[in-house]
């Protein structure tokens, strides 16, 4: 046996005794802390606390509401909630209006149509059209320029769907951002307003 052959095979002992490349060891919590699985709870079926009480009953089933979001463009400028019973699209202030303005630019009705043609497809009758603002300025100021701006873009939808549609239009200024508002970009996502309807149809 070479030279080679004798520090391999001294190697491979030590391996095989510190029970490394055996795969006895998973992982290390620190050094020389080899973690093992622990081992299988077991559960006793004939333990009273895990049977229903005399005349009780299980509830019925029923499929959860699974929510689903994705922010669509460069900096979230559209955030939709998808659930198995309702779809909400929320559009940043910036997208459909100038600073401090509840006018709506030509870009943002032709986005709010899109909207509008999803709900038709749906089938919904009923629409939530809620505005929203960041926490700078006066609280009174953000409620009303929130409203404002939810009475834009339910004017655009009202034209589109036509009566049969009822909406419910809220302004709530600063109330629920759903970013940090002491960043701009958290900010940016806080002023925003969203279109909700139910889906009715698959």
């Amino acid at each position: 046996m070479n030279r080679f052959s004798v520090v391999a095979a001294a190697c491979a002992a030590v391996l095989l005794a510190s029970g490394l490349g055996t795969g006895a060891a998973f992982a290390e919590d620190g050094p020389g802390e080899a973690k093992t699985p622990p081992p299988p709870v077991e559960v006793d079926g004939k333990d009273p606390d895990l049977k229903l009480p005399e005349g009780a009953t299980l509830a019925e089933p029923r499929v959860l509401d699974i929510k689903f979001v994705v922010e669509a463009g460069e900096e979230g400028e559209e955030r939709r909630e998808e659930s198995n019973e309702d779809t909400m699209v929320a559009l940043q202030s910036e997208v459909l209006f100038s600073k401090d303005s509840a006018r709506l630019s030509s870009e943002a009705r032709s986005r709010i149509v899109g909207v509008a043609d999803e709900i038709e497809e749906q089938g919904a009758r009923a629409v939530r059209v809620f505005g929203f603002t960041d926490d700078l300025g006066s609280s009174a100021h953000g409620d009303k320029l929130s409203k404002q701006r939810a009475d834009a873009v339910y004017k655009v939808l009202a034209k589109e769907l036509g009566p049969d549609v009822r909406f419910d239009v809220r302004g709530y200024g600063e109330d629920y951002p759903i970013a940090d508002n002491s960043t701009e970009e958290g900010r940016k996502k806080n002023r925003r307003v969203e279109i909700s309807f139910p889906k009715t149809r698959d």
